[in-house]
């Protein structure tokens, strides 16, 4: 009977629906992540986002310190200070979440930190090296 009901269906209906709720299932994660007071029904979603857009920072201010010449501690304290404090005036202010659903504000703060630090200081050197380096 089910191979009936699927006969029925032409067939590149359900590949169209699948290709096209893929496609808009990861665009509606960016528009939510960029849209004020969003719901985040997945957990995982909002946690992947405070990731992505962790990475992102890295990216950024690794060129930004590769660029001026930082050195030293006061450049990773600043990058620490920056990526926690951003990250959460995001989910705090700007997405208004309840932080106790995810596991604390720590939880939220360190979600993805360590990993967009080694990025951060990876691009940092990078850039460093190759414009400062004699």
């Amino acid at each position: 009977m089910s191979g009936a009901r699927r006969r029925e269906e032409p067939p590149h209906a359900q590949q169209h629906a699948v290709a096209n709720g893929g496609a808009a299932g990861r665009a509606s994660v960016w528009g939510k992540a960029l849209r004020s007071d969003s719901a985040w029904h997945d957990k995982d979603e909002f946690l992947d986002v405070i990731y992505w857009f962790r990475q992102i920072i890295a990216v950024i201010l690794g060129i930004i310190w590769g660029v001026v010449p930082l050195k030293g501690f006061v450049g990773i304290a600043v990058f620490c200070l920056i990526n926690a404090g951003v990250l959460y005036l995001y989910f705090s202010s700007f997405q208004q979440i309840d932080e106790e659903e995810y596991g604390g504000t720590w939880e939220l703060t360190k979600e993805g930190f360590m990993t967009s630090f080694a990025l951060f200081l990876v691009v940092w050197i990078i850039f460093y090296t190759a414009i400062h380096y004699d």
